[in-house]
């Protein structure tokens, strides 16, 4: 543990996440003396239970599904087992590979003094440190979230697991009902269906991921339901006892464990708000401006404390602005455009303004389907689609992918609509065949072609072509 020096901090962070983590790094080679207190353990729950867990678990599920699904392409693979023993401990291995990355001796390589204790603001520019007075210049919140659970009667009495404890499960349950059908609960519930659980999601919604595009949950709902997983939707749990879920629509759900996947709450208690004059919003999270500042003017906030969307890339982009905000006085803004990823099978990715919302400001939608993508028809991975929103001016605003590997297809996506892109631009750039690309490729080209055949555009490229014709000819009778 680090001893602290008495001199004023220069940036002082509130936990070792993702926003606490990229925050401590840019202060600290911005040349800022620069604190990170940690409670727990560095890393957040994106290296312990998010992100990373989560994607190892999938692989592995996703290992299984192929296997069984390879006599399509004509391989026999026989029975496919899992042994879970041997799954948990590939999470394991990946979570324990990427911990150096996260670690107080990298912080600590980097500049950052780093201590493991608690840290709570006693006024506007003091704080406790492991119970010791710290002044600073400039403090960080990066306290994250936490997972909710519903208050349901009797959901007290049982063992519920959510996304942080989940991955203690020492066996693969043989009944896994989920509470929720959000990005988590449908991850975690094809997963866990893969690896041979009898998984039911449960949602009070008429169908899964309800703020994404309607055609993209569809494709979900239903391979979901092609791995197994039971969907109970428009049913709200009511009451919980050992083993039995009871639904409002008068059903019940039995189980071996339930997992709870509605949502998360920042975590704001303990940190002394009130003593600092720091706000909360009306969903209980850090409140904070355009640029991350807090009602105290030397408090910022960073990443899941500001409430949603509670995405690791979110946090980490916050971190960096928040941390050059606070230690160089600068002024700069969160950026709007947040890309999002849910990582089934097929994985949804979308990005700024949605194609239902698109139809209601009269702007356009491209549309491919990936039925004619030929690395998607040589893969036998036709069920998907890609959707671009364009402008009047035919920049990109906004677009939906589904497909494999459509979280990279969607980088290329959202840095178009950042620089004010348009078809144009994209369907001018060469792009490497095939890949699932080309569909971003082709709804691009279908917005320029639509637009060279409208009849002004039309007519001026004839005459221009006409025109070019009978210069020729003229060139051509000189000679």
């Amino acid at each position: 543990m680090t001893r602290l020096r008495t001199d004023p901090v220069d940036l002082l962070v509130i936990g070792g996440g993702t926003a606490g983590l990229v925050a401590a790094h840019t202060a600290a080679a911005l040349g800022a003396r620069t604190v990170l207190v940690e409670r727990d353990r560095t890393g957040g729950d994106c290296l312990w239970t998010g992100c990373v867990p989560s994607k190892a678990v999938l692989a592995a599920a996703t290992a299984a599904a192929d296997a069984r699904g390879a006599g399509a392409l004509g391989i026999g693979t026989g029975e496919v087992t899992v042994d879970f023993a041997r799954v948990r401990a590939h999470v394991q291995r990946a979570i324990a590979t990427i911990q150096p990355q996260d670690s107080p001796a990298s912080l600590a390589e980097a500049g950052v003094e780093v201590v493991l204790g608690a840290a709570v603001l006693t006024g506007p520019d003091t704080a406790l440190v492991d119970g010791r007075p710290v002044r600073f210049r400039a403090a960080l919140l990066a306290t994250g979230a936490a997972p909710l659970v519903p208050p349901i009667d009797g959901i007290d009495a049982v063992e519920v697991l959510t996304s942080e404890t989940v991955w203690d499960l020492a066996e693969l349950p043989g009944r896994l009902v989920v509470l929720g059908g959000g990005p988590i609960g449908c991850e975690l519930g094809q997963a866990y269906a893969r690896l041979g659980s009898e998984v039911t999601v449960v949602d009070g919604a008429d169908r899964v991921l309800g703020p994404e595009d309607a055609d993209a949950a569809a494709l979900v709902a239903a391979a979901l339901r092609r791995d197994g997983v039971r969907l109970r939707l428009g049913a709200e749990g009511t009451r919980v006892e050992p083993g039995l879920l009871h639904l409002d629509d008068g059903g019940s759900v039995a189980f071996d464990r339930l997992l709870v996947a509605v949502g998360r709450r920042p975590r704001t208690d303990d940190v002394g708000l009130e003593l600092a004059g720091v706000e909360l919003d009306e969903r209980g999270a850090v409140a904070v401006d355009g640029t991350l500042r807090t009602s105290n003017p030397r408090v910022w906030a960073a990443g899941d404390v500001t409430g949603g969307p509670f995405f690791t890339h979110r946090s980490g982009m916050h971190g960096s602005i928040a941390a050059s905000n606070a230690v160089l006085g600068l002024r700069r803004a969160v950026d709007p455009v947040v890309p999002r990823v849910t990582y089934t099978s097929p994985e949804v990715a979308s990005v700024g303004i949605s194609p239902a919302d698109a139809r209601e400001r009269g702007l356009t939608v491209r549309r491919v389907e990936h039925g004619t993508v030929d690395r998607a028809v040589a893969e036998g991975a036709t069920d998907g689609f890609t959707s671009l929103v364009v402008d009047r001016r035919h920049r990109l605003v906004g677009g939906v992918v589904v497909g494999p590997r459509a979280g990279e297809t969607l980088g290329e996506l959202t840095l178009a609509i950042r620089k004010g892109l348009t078809t144009a631009d994209l369907a001018g750039t060469s792009h490497a065949y095939p890949t699932y690309n080309d569909a971003l490729v082709d709804a691009a080209l279908d917005d320029v072609r639509a637009r060279l055949a409208g009849p002004l555009v039309r007519g001026a490229l004839r005459a221009a072509v006409w025109v070019r014709g009978r210069l020729r000819d003229a060139q051509r009778s000189e000679r």
